[in-house]
């Protein structure tokens, strides 16, 4: 495509988002029209299809480091600081988002956070989300970075965060790199441990979410956490 063809069909492009925003775009074209903003006068179109075609998803497009987007013919370094912009300038607007509100009513704003923030992640990563006593959101804390199969939880750390912090309870999050939320063995067991380790120190577990690819587990939907405060109250007797 020549220079003045490429210009027609970006501005084309443009006045298309404008218009409607992003429906009725295939993913290829997201790319291709972020890739517009950093590449005068060029067809950025082969870019963004190689980008797809390399990287599979768009969500991936947009994890991809620097020395992978590198490797996409006609991405650029100014293209590569845009892409991972628009990832971070997200995650920033989702955890804003989060922590804005007044409360937290239900999952789906956290889930949203989620799965752009761990869904993608090559590794396991759990977060804790402490919540003070009206249940909004203080800070979220990385607790942990693992393997491809697993991350380590120590009962202790986190509940020390949550003293550090004067949280009232928390949310405990992590992924499944391997796109399957079915929770292991582990995962109930240190959830157990968390909920009989905050009911020890007046800190309630409120939910514990396993993001995969595209669903999600709930250990409270599930009724794991009341089950396990029940578990508590009865040994406590």
């Amino acid at each position: 495509m020549n220079g003045n063809a490429a210009d027609g069909h970006r501005a084309r492009l443009r006045e298309r988002f404008l218009q409607g925003g992003l429906d009725g775009f295939h993913d290829y074209e997201v790319i291709e029209l972020l890739l517009t903003l950093g590449t005068p006068r060029k067809d950025c179109k082969p870019s963004a299809k190689a980008a797809m075609a390399r990287f599979g998803t768009f969500q991936a497009v947009l994890e991809a480091s620097p020395e992978d987007l590198n490797q996409v013919p006609g991405i650029g370094k100014t293209n590569m600081i845009a892409l991972r912009l628009i990832k971070a300038v997200t995650d920033r607007y989702l955890q804003k988002k989060l922590t804005a509100k007044e409360t937290i009513r239900g999952t789906t704003d956290l889930l949203d956070y989620l799965r752009l923030h761990i869904g993608e992640k090559g590794r396991e990563w759990f977060l804790v989300i402490l919540l003070n006593a009206k249940n909004q959101v203080i800070r979220t804390e990385t607790h942990s970075v693992g393997s491809v199969s697993a991350s380590s939880v120590y009962t202790r750390e986190v509940i020390q965060l949550a003293l550090k912090h004067d949280a009232a309870a928390m949310i405990l999050a992590h992924n499944h790199p391997s796109g399957d939320p079915a929770p292991s063995a582990e995962d109930v067991a240190v959830t157990r441990r968390l909920v009989f380790a905050g009911k020890i120190m007046g800190i309630s577990v409120h939910e514990h979410l396993i993001i995969g690819n595209p669903d999600y587990y709930s250990f409270a939907e599930n009724g794991y956490v009341r089950r396990f405060e029940r578990e508590y109250e009865s040994s406590s007797v």
